[in-house]
């Protein structure tokens, strides 16, 4: 089977500093890729370039077989991204806001599609609402709903869960979870939630100070680091002694 995402090292420098060094990984259908690591260890600035925001200093990026570089607007159509980081225009309503997007990327059925992305993460009531009237948690709910809009094969997400009660927070990891293994969609993801990326995630990439320390499934990692549990294992792993 061939990955929908092949990362083969990948470096990045600003300046004479070095962010990330060396990157490799692969992603395939239906798989959940957490990516963790403490603050400054390069996580945002790896998915930032995933996304072609940021340039690699070295290394190269394949989406679907496809150089990311040389086919950087056809391969972008299929790759969905959510942050906490990242707003919608506030003077729009919420819809006008989907409808825009939707527009963009010319999402057939749009109307549809949106309603029922809409009610599926509970914002159907918001949809005539300014933007600067969401709480964070909408905000990112929102954000959440315009990545899926276009029906992605492959869906980024920089703390999806940040600023959700935990009853959104169960919602949101339910409805990632069964979209990759239905829809084989393939994920990747930061998050500091870690028992809830322990729900979800089948694979996990341990980055530190812009290297990786180990990459693999949960199980595996939790058998070589002798841990019981991605807490466990995070603070193995990161602990400052």
């Amino acid at each position: 089977m061939q990955p929908l995402l092949k990362v083969e090292n990948l470096s990045k420098k600003f300046g004479h500093k070095l962010v990330l060094k060396n990157i490799s990984f692969e992603v395939y259908p239906s798989e959940i890729l957490g990516i963790i690591g403490p603050n400054g260890a390069g996580k945002s600035t790896l998915l930032y370039i995933l996304l072609g925001v940021i340039l690699p200093t070295e290394g190269e990026i394949y989406y679907f077989g496809k150089n990311f570089f040389h086919h950087r607007r056809e391969v972008l159509k299929k790759v969905g991204f959510a942050s906490q980081y990242v707003s919608l225009p506030y003077s729009l309503k919420v819809k006008e806001n989907l409808n825009i997007f939707a527009h963009l990327y010319e999402v057939e059925k749009a109307k549809e599609k949106i309603d029922s992305l809409l009610r599926l993460f509970q914002l159907k009531e918001k949809e005539n609402v300014l933007t600067r009237g969401l709480s964070s948690g909408e905000m990112m709910r929102l954000n959440l709903v315009r990545a899926f809009l276009a029906e992605p094969k492959i869906l980024l997400l920089d703390e999806p869960t940040a600023g959700l009660d935990p009853e959104f927070i169960r919602i949101v990891v339910k409805i990632i979870k069964e979209k990759a293994q239905f829809e084989e969609l393939a994920v990747l993801l930061t998050s500091h939630q870690l028992g809830e990326l322990e729900k979800i995630a089948t694979k996990l990439l341990l980055l530190k100070e812009g290297q990786i320390i180990d990459y693999g499934d949960l199980p595996t990692l939790f058998e070589r680091f002798k841990v019981k549990n991605l807490e466990e294992l995070y603070f193995k792993v990161f602990s400052y002694d």
